[in-house]
């Protein structure tokens, strides 16, 4: 099968997953007791004055009418509007999602910086005390709720410390810098604003090491079982009757090949960070798209809801398209079977 046939066949999937996704949450969250109507008429508002807010919001249609209106809005790229702050969708996911993205990203660089030197130190000195610790550590990383740690870290980095900041993204006396990514540590550095650079870079700390830890430990396991594999291997065993150094053996052959099924838990492990950042984000009081989703559940604003669902959908799935051309590149034996 052709490489071109391949990306073919996983956009048509992508569409298929994105229309099912928006249909499944498009119903559940109108399944939710409440009335978002009632909400922003008030609590004193008469029942006329709802029932004109209903037919306003087009919640007095039936369900699947709602649902046909928003997919055809949607194709030509229209969100709706927040019900909660009564600008468009799109324009809120484009102020919130950077703040997301670049949590997300301070994160993965938090896991992989330090699960890929320790799972190859835990496989290269298996059952010894280092093995251990490294062990006792990936577990506790994954059995750990990210609330829990957040809590903890303030507690001891902001409160006892008094180290680094505990909310936010941006020391409040300072100005954010001027929007070009979105993301404020790239945003300040491109603007030549040192203050805000290293403010944005202490705010992304405690939350970056709060949503990492979980999946450092995820990457410790997967790079220490893959290198226990490849260890094995007979080119390992032909490398080191050649008299090949143990640097050399570990880094160009071992690592290398070790590495390779670690790229789809890694891609997969980035997707999971979109969408687990909402309790961190609400930990740090982060304003990104957790955040905003949070306020919006409690709202009932549905377009809000379903904006932010079809749009991390969306990129989980083009991450898994990612994930699985890079895999295939770097596997002809993947390729081939397409």
């Amino acid at each position: 099968m052709s490489f071109l046939n391949i990306v073919r066949r996983r956009l048509l999937l992508l569409v298929l997953v994105v229309v099912g996704v928006s249909i499944v949450t498009f119903v559940i969250s109108h399944m939710i007791p409440g009335d978002p109507a009632r909400m922003m008429a008030g609590d004193r508002a008469s029942n006329e004055l709802v029932a004109a807010m209903r037919a306003k919001l087009g919640l007095d249609r039936p369900l699947y009418v709602q649902y046909l209106s928003y997919a055809r809005d949607l194709l030509s790229g229209d969100l709706g509007i927040s019900i909660r702050t009564q600008r468009p969708v799109a324009d809120d996911i484009v102020r919130f999602f950077p703040a997301t993205i670049e949590l997300a990203l301070a994160a993965m660089v938090f896991a992989i910086a330090l699960g890929i030197p320790l799972g190859v130190i835990s496989a290269v000195a298996k059952d010894r005390a280092i093995d251990q610790v490294t062990r006792t550590l990936s577990v506790t990383g994954i059995s750990t709720p990210a609330f829990w740690l957040g809590l903890l870290l303030i507690y001891l980095f902001y409160g006892r410390l008094e180290w680094l900041p505990g909310s936010g993204r941006i020391d409040s006396a300072l100005t954010p810098p001027p929007f070009v990514t979105g993301f404020y540590t790239l945003d300040a550095a491109l603007a030549g604003n040192g203050a805000a650079f290293v403010s944005a870079v202490k705010h992304l700390l405690l939350p970056g090491i709060t949503l990492g830890f979980l999946h450092l430990g995820i990457v410790t396991r997967q790079i220490r079982s893959s290198m226990l594999e490849v260890l094995t291997e007979d080119y390992i065993r032909t490398a080191k009757a050649s008299g090949l150094s143990r640097r050399r053996i570990l880094f160009d052959h071992a690592l290398r090949n070790a590495l390779i099924p670690s790229v789809t838990m890694i891609g997969l492990a980035f997707g999971d960070l979109l969408y687990g950042a909402v309790l961190t984000e609400t930990v740090y009081a982060w304003p990104g798209m957790g955040n905003y989703v949070v306020q919006s559940i409690n709202a009932l604003d549905f377009p809000a809801i379903m904006g932010f669902t079809v749009v991390a959908s969306t990129a989980y799935v083009l991450l898994n398209l990612v994930v699985d051309l890079t895999y295939m590149f770097l596997d002809p034996q993947i390729r081939g079977v397409g």
